[in-house]
């Protein structure tokens, strides 16, 4: 079997009540997600039809939607349930998904907190 193909979607701004602290699930703060996904293109490229293929679309959205209800303590947590939706597309063989917490509350200066996990489909 050949290398899947790659599908990539960045930058996914969400605002949401994610953290261990109060004042995080109290006013919230920004989140943004990369995706990166692992399917087979060929039957969508030769068909020229969207429903061979990751609507990323409609991705993008229940993404957002994932991100910004039920609030967690962790960006781990919400790493998981990101892979979670975009696994659950039957044609996605992996998903690769990057959380980005740039206004974490840090005490140091720093540009960005990020979290990369990498998830399969059972059995590939």
């Amino acid at each position: 079997m050949s290398a899947p193909d790659e599908l990539a979607v960045t930058g996914l701004e969400c605002w949401a009540h994610h953290g261990v602290f109060e004042h995080e699930r109290r006013d919230g703060q920004r989140f943004v997600v990369d995706l990166v996904l692992g399917l087979d293109t060929r039957e969508a490229a030769a068909s020229d039809d969207l429903h061979r293929t990751v609507d990323y679309g409609t991705l993008g959205a229940a993404v957002h939607a994932a991100v910004q209800n039920d609030p967690v303590d962790l960006i781990e947590t919400v790493a998981q349930r990101i892979a979670d939706v975009c696994l659950a597309d039957g044609g996605v063989q992996w998903a690769r998904v990057t959380v980005h917490k740039p206004d974490a509350p840090l005490q140091v200066a720093f540009s960005d907190v990020a979290l990369t996990i990498t998830r399969r489909r059972e059995g590939q």
